[in-house]
């Protein structure tokens, strides 16, 4: 088969023929059509992720497909089955061996572009707002890096939760695209002074930012007492630090989201998360962005858009010839 490696870190990846897997017991061999595309890719290749696969290692975090078969002794959904997957790494390649317990059904209606791409940052989203954050209608939601991958899901899902949602992201076009994502304010990222126009719009109760860097404090100091900040990644490259005094003042709540961390420590509540998302795709409630779509052949094309955030919603890697 076909697969993209890491061999060496903070290196290109290379496409390479290799053998397929075998499943082994606890395992489904998946024939995998598409992959989505993370910032956390990035991040791994560079050996700067908080998971550290051992070299080579197949990189995509997120696919879908088709089971095959079943590794010995193994309960799973039956060959035939389409089903997303998440399992860290695997995904750029023409099959892969997953544990069972990384495996979601599909519903009929779901396209394989769209649920390669649908769990990391629709679960993300889902899990931030609803889970950590507790996000009520009528609250007001910050969403930093809005037309990103896992940013246009923060709009889409606040707004189907009845917040009253401002997207904040770098230019007309971008802030158009989560203005019909579900937003009801808009702000350039590029605004001199952030904290006052935040201000000036009443001001935050719950920040989700994927981005960090200045924005963060930005919003820190327009949130509103018992506001609650989520952390989900730092795609500026800047860590913030936290003024503890704010926190303290006004009562704030930081809360740091890795929704891979919850496969490992509370897998139910992310498999929960994820029903609910493919049946709310399913019934139309929200509408995937797909921001580009691309051949197998163009994974660093790929890579570099979400390196130089050029991209809008999710960049999708098709794993079979069509």
């Amino acid at each position: 088969m076909r697969a993209w490696q890491i061999e060496t870190l903070d290196t290109a990846p290379v496409l390479r023929d290799v053998p397929a897997p075998a499943p082994a017991k606890g395992q489904a061999l998946v024939r995998i059509h598409a992959a989505g595309l993370n910032f956390a890719d990035l991040l791994m290749a560079k050996g700067s992720y908080q998971e550290k696969p051992p070299l080579p290692f197949i990189p995509g975090l997120e696919c879908a497909g088709e089971v095959v078969a079943l590794g010995p002794d193994t309960t799973g959904p039956a060959p035939g089955t389409r089903v997303a997957c998440f399992a860290g790494t695997g995904g750029l390649a023409e099959y892969g061996a997953f544990p069972v317990g990384t495996l979601t059904p599909l519903p009929a209606a779901t396209p394989y572009d769209v649920a390669a791409g649908f769990q990391i940052a629709y679960g993300t989203s889902h899990l931030a707002l609803d889970h950590l954050a507790r996000l009520q209608r009528g609250e007001t939601l910050l969403v930093l890096g809005a037309a990103g991958g896992v940013g246009l899901t923060a709009v889409e899902i606040g707004a189907l939760m009845g917040a009253r949602v401002i997207a904040c992201a770098r230019g007309a076009e971008k802030l158009e695209i989560a203005r019909k994502a579900g937003a009801a304010e808009t702000l350039d990222s590029d605004t001199p002074d952030l904290k006052s126009a935040l201000k000036a719009l009443g001001g935050v109760d719950v920040v989700y930012d994927p981005v960090g860097g200045p924005a963060f404090d930005a919003a820190l100091r327009a949130t509103r007492p018992q506001g609650r900040l989520l952390t989900i990644g730092f795609a500026s490259g800047e860590v913030p630090q936290i003024a503890a005094n704010l926190l303290l003042v006004k009562n704030l709540s930081v809360i740091g989201m890795w929704w891979g961390g919850y496969a490992k420590f509370a897998p139910h509540i992310l498999q929960r998360s994820l029903a609910t998302l493919f049946d709310w795709q399913a019934a139309g409630r929200i509408t995937p962005h797909l921001s580009h779509i691309l051949p197998m052949e163009e994974l660093p094309q790929g890579l570099d858009l979400l390196r130089s955030r050029a991209a809008t919603g999710k960049v999708v890697i098709r794993t079979q010839q069509q």
